[in-house]
């Protein structure tokens, strides 16, 4: 079973998204911080992390880039997740190295769908 790193720290946001993604029949890790994240994804080598940009501490965008650069996580998909929906964010996240964005509220169709392809490549 393929394992999703949830880092998400709107505990009802949480709750949605883990709803969505074990119902597409994957295994769920939730965390409330970029703190928190790291140490996950130490011990446990996520398939995939989904990553809201406003968390508390570090942004998202800021643990994106640092996961990214580092060649032990580099390879691990990173899908930013976020109200900040404006172009300029997407073109931000792209940079730093975010294989997608998308917006909240999040469509489930749409998170199930973006996730299952960049954990198929």
């Amino acid at each position: 079973m393929r394992t999703i790193l949830v880092v998400e720290d709107s505990l009802t946001e949480a709750e949605l998204i883990t709803r969505y993604l074990q119902q597409a029949g994957l295994s769920v890790i939730s965390v409330s911080s970029g703190e928190e994240a790291q140490t996950r994804v130490l011990q446990q080598r996520p398939d995939l992390i989904l990553l809201d940009v406003i968390l508390p501490g570090q942004s998202g965008f800021e643990l994106c880039r640092e996961l990214k650069t580092d060649p032990g996580t580099s390879q691990i998909p990173v899908v930013l997740c976020s109200t900040k929906n404006t172009e300029v964010d997407k073109m931000w996240g792209n940079m730093l190295g975010a294989d997608a964005y998308l917006a909240k509220p999040v469509d489930q169709q749409a998170l199930v769908q973006t996730i299952q392809q960049l954990i198929a490549r």
